[in-house]
């Protein structure tokens, strides 16, 4: 990257380590994102090796039955959540707003924070293992081997928060580039002829964004069943298969979240190294937005073994098997395309190529397991870890061939192919090696080291896979190493046939992206070096579909002053340390007890510290990110970037309390509706809260009109009663909180308790965050801000209205039902 100057003074040099610690710009943010999984990938692999040594005869190994099992549980999160996604999204942001033809991301200072909250959370996760073990229950976290009884170790709950940490994360990052993408497409970049690598990211985070709400719903009840001793998946009735059905609602679409990203990959290198347009564009298109729907609807083909009635268990069978059609369209998509095409084939098509292969085989194999009568037999199986590896590795494969592809606009470098080609015949050959003859010795028992020694020549054969395949990434490493030192120069375009706009511009792009203003008005890209409107400058090589178009210069002109887009600011780096720190001292309680001493409450109090003094630092920081007008926005045109963002995670909000409710409801239909007893007798408390939220966001609204009449006493009295309201109602519900514990009914009493206390303190959670907010508000208000621009305090309207919405629903379900 070229080092060029901020607009607020010099910017750090890639070389300075402070670059890289203030950076907020989306091409440093998708390298950091890339080097980092790439850490991870080690780590992961790392320990699936040490598992591999401990199964080359069955029995005892190198490993106890605990370390063993941690091995297992941290290798398969290590892999799913903090190297896959994050590995794609590294392209991601590197790549989307150059295809979008955007100078950065809509949010530049959240998308460092994702990144941080992202790194801070993997190394929770790492510390995990010197407190005493890490997480010993398995990747999937069933309950109830999730909860101390049988995972008593502290490092446990500190991979839970890890994990809660690194959801954090994936919100943030989904609510930028939803924004993004919605709303700052260069001009004649519609949704349709955005790049289909563009499009899988799109579809991609769509389900982060509702995935990991529920995700997070869960893993907010562990760590309260952890740390503050509620009783959800101790409850007999129904405490396992909740944990169970709100795991695989995020579970199943994780797949397609890990798998999108690497169909966009292998769509952008089929084009290009077979310089055909994909085949059946639209219905390509139509078809991942079919899965990205249905994929919301076929969790429950992974809990066949419960106790769920056969009728349901058929239904979901059928939709197992209805999602696996559009996938069969995007794969003969490809294979029609390379049929159609001229084959180049270079390292990024022959791991794109191999990617195809390896899923076909996993899809295949996956059929079997949507059968109800097959899964009786196959589940909890190596069949089932062979399958899975095919499906997600294959996507890790096609990952990889995008890494070779963009190697060069991000390095400005050339790769050696030689040793690229080596790379993919050891790392496809190794693969195979590894995971086939988990498919013939399919009768070994998942997570469990000894087996029938009748298998030892698969297992063996196996092991020696996996060494291959570690090796083959340490020649990816001093391929790319080498290159990034003594490489050759890469031109703009390095590929014959490749046509998106990243192509367009220099390897690596200058820090702006852009000379000008992109336009796609006319089916190619071209830059607006004059007043608004007034195509000058030159034609450049890249289009919006991977459609070929030739290629004209004309000379430059001189660029029109416009907007500047600020690329540093160290407040994300300082609010991911203070969650850190955070995060880190609540490991510390157990069953609502301090367990680990004075050493966790320090933590706590510096991160809470740490990261409020960084979050104020950063909204009182003078930052200017990409303004409008931008050139296609549709369906989103009239909305702000700041509105559209609020809306969006609200959206997410929505899962997380609906997932609560469910959880609610779902455990005392368990338990029988009939018998159930509302754990406030009083339903008077309940009702004079509701009146005090209803009329704070009455006061708000007020406070909206008079900043929009430009009346500060009015602006400063409508968020004084709001402030005032809000605080009446957490002193009321801790008045009855207080009554409830003097009757005895505490967190752990049950889970009539436990659900009251945690759904509504969660609600009350919401409500003190805004209490923090309409206090800033507040502040600035008497400073006279808001007065010349009101969209603020509309923006946490947005806030506070639906938090008392949600009240709303609370209110009959916990006090009068």
């Amino acid at each position: 990257m070229t080092d060029e100057t901020n607009a607020h003074g010099a910017f750090p040099p890639t070389s300075s380590v402070r670059r890289w610690l203030v950076t907020t710009n989306h091409k440093d943010v998708g390298i950091l994102y890339t080097i980092t999984a790439l850490f991870f990938l080690i780590f992961g692999g790392v320990l699936a090796l040490l598992m591999r040594l401990q199964l080359w005869t069955p029995g005892t190994g190198i490993l106890s039955a605990t370390s063993y099992n941690q091995a297992v549980s941290t290798h398969g999160l290590i892999m799913i959540f903090w190297f896959l996604s994050p590995f794609a999204f590294g392209f991601a942001n590197y790549v989307v707003p150059l295809q979008l033809g955007a100078k950065d991301l809509a949010f530049p200072r959240l998308n460092a924070l994702s990144y941080w909250l992202y790194l801070f959370s993997g190394i929770l996760l790492g510390i995990s293992f010197f407190q005493g073990g890490s997480l010993a229950g398995g990747w999937t976290m069933y309950a109830p081997l999730n909860l101390p009884v049988y995972t008593p170790n502290v490092g446990a709950s500190t991979a839970v928060l890890a994990l809660m940490l690194f959801v954090a994360s994936v919100t943030v990052s989904s609510v930028n580039f939803l924004t993004t993408m919605h709303r700052m497409r260069a001009e004649g970049m519609t949704l349709w002829r955005m790049p289909l690598f563009s499009w899988t990211i799109l579809l991609t985070v769509w389900m982060m964004l509702f995935a990991f709400a529920a995700l997070l719903a869960a893993l907010l009840i562990l760590a309260s069943d952890r740390l503050l001793g509620t009783t959800y998946f101790t409850a007999t009735a129904g405490g396992s298969i909740l944990w169970a059905h709100l795991f695989w609602f995020f579970g199943h679409p994780e797949v397609y979240i890990v798998f999108f990203p690497a169909v966009g990959v292998m769509a952008e290198t089929f084009q290009t190294f077979t310089g055909r347009r994909l085949v059946g564009r639209k219905w390509f298109i139509l078809a991942m937005i079919l899965v990205a729907v249905q994929s919301f609807a076929v969790w429950m083909h992974h809990m066949f073994l419960t106790s769920i009635n056969l009728q349901i268990k058929t239904l979901f069978m059928a939709t197992t098997i209805g999602i696996s059609l559009p996938f069969d369209l995007m794969v003969f998509a490809l294979i029609y395309t390379m049929i159609k095409g001229r084959v180049r084939f270079v390292t990024p098509f022959l791991f794109s190529f191999g990617a195809l292969l390896l899923f076909i085989l996993g899809g295949i194999t996956g059929v079997f397991l949507g059968a109800v009568v097959l899964d009786y037999e196959f589940r909890g199986t190596y069949w089932v870890v062979a399958h899975f590896h095919y499906v997600m590795v294959g996507g890790v494969t096609a990952l990889v061939g995008g890494l070779y592809y963009w190697f060069p606009k991000m390095s400005g470098k050339q790769y050696d192919e030689f040793l690229g080609k080596v790379h993919f015949a050891m790392y496809f050959v190794g693969f195979n090696l590894l995971y086939f003859p988990m498919f013939l010795a399919w009768e070994t028992p998942r997570r469990d080291f000894v087996y029938d020694p009748a298998f030892i020549p698969w297992h063996q054969l196996a092991t020696v896979g996996a060494f291959l395949l570690g090796a083959s990434f340490l020649v990816m490493f001093y391929n790319l190493s080498k290159s990034l030192v003594v490489g050759e120069p890469a031109p703009d375009n390095p590929w014959s046939y490749s046509t998106t706009t990243e192509w367009a511009i220099p390897s690596p792009p200058p820090l702006e992206n852009f000379p000008g203003v992109p336009s796609f008005v006319d089916g190619r890209l071209r830059f607006d070096r004059g007043e608004r409107g007034a195509l000058e400058g030159g034609v450049a090589d890249g289009a919006t579909d991977g459609g070929m178009v030739a290629y004209e210069t004309q000379q430059p002109q001189p660029a029109h002053a416009e907007h500047e887009v600020d690329h540093a600011s160290i407040w994300p780096f300082v609010v991911g340390l203070g969650a850190f720190f955070t995060f880190l001292g609540m490991s510390g309680f157990e069953q609502g007890q301090l367990t680990g001493g004075m050493a966790s409450l320090v933590a706590l109090g510096v991160g809470i510290s740490l990261g409020g003094f960084a979050l104020v630092s950063m909204a009182r920081e003078r930052f200017r990110g990409p303004e409008g007008p931008f050139g296609e926005s549709w369906p989103f045109a009239g909305v702000e970037n700041m509105k559209l963002g609020m809306w969006i995670f609200l959206a997410s909000d929505v899962v997380l309390f609906g997932a609560f409710i469910g959880s609610y409801a779902f455990i005392r239909v368990a338990s029988g509706w009939v018998q159930w007893e509302p754990v406030p007798h009083d339903p008077i408390p309940g009702l004079i809260n509701t009146y005090l939220l209803l009329t704070s966001s009455f006061s708000v609204v007020l406070a909206l009109v008079a900043a929009e009449r430009n009346s500060k006493r009015g602006l400063i009295a409508g968020l004084v009663v709001t402030f005032v309201l809000g605080i009446a109602f957490l002193v009321n519900k801790g008045l009855e909180w207080r009554e409830l514990f003097h009757e005895g009914l505490t967190i752990s009493s049950g889970m009539r308790t436990s659900t009251f206390y945690l759904t509504t303190g969660l609600h009350a959670a919401h409500v003190i965050v805004g209490l923090f907010i309409v206090l800033y508000l507040i502040v600035r208000a008497w400073n006279g801000a808001y007065l010349d621009d009101e969209r603020p305090v509309e923006y946490f309207g947005l806030y506070w209205h639906f938090v008392d919405i949600v009240w709303l629903f609370l209110f009959p379900l916990f006090y009068i039902l």
